[in-house]
């Protein structure tokens, strides 16, 4: 862990690159070390057991994704490709690691590399699904924006989250020729709630929504190309006042405890989700800095590392026995802290 934890930073937030974090005491006290300038922007990322690769976004300059490998502590970069769209948000690979799918939030589309399957490398040109509209929201609905794209857990689909049109979208995907398919409504959202993040659970046929605008998360069925809703809860306390917007969303191996990020309220919201697929509020902690962002959960070391983008901060809590967090146990100043990510190879 020492080498390979990171925290991705914006430039226009004095992030100085991909920083390298050290772990520290046992109180979970950690340093930061050197930044790499070579990886700008890296506000999201994804990694390949298969290649021992890393993909990074460049959310702020002309998007691109970058791709490194890790060699004596070192990222070295092996490719560079541009997404086709603007402000690249989100970075997906599907499970047998031949398709990489990225979300330009800006421009609103998707883009779809196939990997070389002996190297890992996106060959372009990309495959390119755009989508048109906006929602209520004029300020943050004004048209598409394209805020996660993932694969289905069979690899049969991928879905496209588009937080400016309230919509998730699908493509088939063939599995012979891996060839994207003609768009399908999954799942039209509630206007103005502004979905963001979708993830899967790792065994019932069920994936959880967070949308942002809205500040909820939705339980939803997998019923072919369809996401049916079964429940919408709120990610903050029934009392709060002031704005606040969702931030990052995931669920632990175990598939019974969910984590959310609350921007504005600047807390971290825990559920039970039970083997029924009910969610349960069980607690909101600090984020203990301004704007909780995105987080990794070290499930080994018991542990959830958070980047605070408001503050530019990063804080650390121990996952206690029954999947409830701890108050902050540590803070560390990290300017323009966006993404933590653990590095492969």
């Amino acid at each position: 862990m020492t080498m390979r934890f990171r925290v991705g930073t914006y430039a226009n937030g004095g992030g100085a690159g991909l920083c390298t974090v050290h772990p520290g005491t046992d109180d979970g006290g950690w340093s930061l070390g050197k930044a790499d300038s070579g990886v700008p922007n890296a506000s999201f990322a994804t990694c390949s057991a298969r290649h021992a690769l890393n993909y990074f976004v460049d959310e702020q300059q002309a998007g691109a994704v970058g791709v490194y490998r890790l060699k004596a502590g070192r990222l070295v970069q092996l490719a560079r490709v541009a997404t086709q769209g603007a402000d690249p948000c989100y970075i997906a690979l599907n499970h047998d690691e031949s398709l990489l799918a990225v979300a330009n939030y800006g421009s609103g589309s998707i883009a779809v590399f196939e990997l070389d399957p002996v190297t890992g490398l996106p060959t372009e040109p990309p495959a390119l699904r755009t989508n048109h509209g906006s929602g209520p929201v004029s300020d943050r609905q004004e048209e598409p924006h394209a805020h996660c794209a993932c694969f289905s857990p069979d690899d049969r689909r991928l879905y496209h989250v588009d937080l400016g049109t309230d919509e998730i979208l699908v493509y088939p995907i063939d599995p012979a020729t891996r060839s994207i398919g003609e768009r399908e409504v999954a799942f039209a959202a509630p206007p103005g709630s502004g979905p963001r993040h979708l993830v899967f659970h790792p065994v019932l046929p069920l994936a959880l929504l967070a949308s942002e605008l809205a500040s909820t998360l939705t339980v939803l069925q997998i019923v072919g190309n369809r996401l049916v809703p079964r429940q919408t809860i709120s990610t903050l306390p029934s009392d709060v006042a002031g704005k606040s917007i969702c931030g990052h969303l995931s669920i632990n191996a175990a598939g019974d405890r969910a984590y959310v990020t609350n921007r504005g309220h600047d807390s971290v919201a825990v559920f039970a989700w039970n083997e029924a697929g009910i969610l349960m509020l069980l607690q909101h902690v600090t984020s203990g800095g301004a704007s909780p962002r995105a987080f990794v959960l070290l499930e080994d070391e018991r542990q959830m590392l958070l980047a605070n983008e408001g503050d530019g901060t990063m804080t650390s809590f121990t996952v206690q026995g029954d999947g409830l967090l701890s108050p902050p146990i540590a803070r560390l100043l990290v300017p323009g802290a966006a993404f933590p990510f653990v590095l492969t190879g």
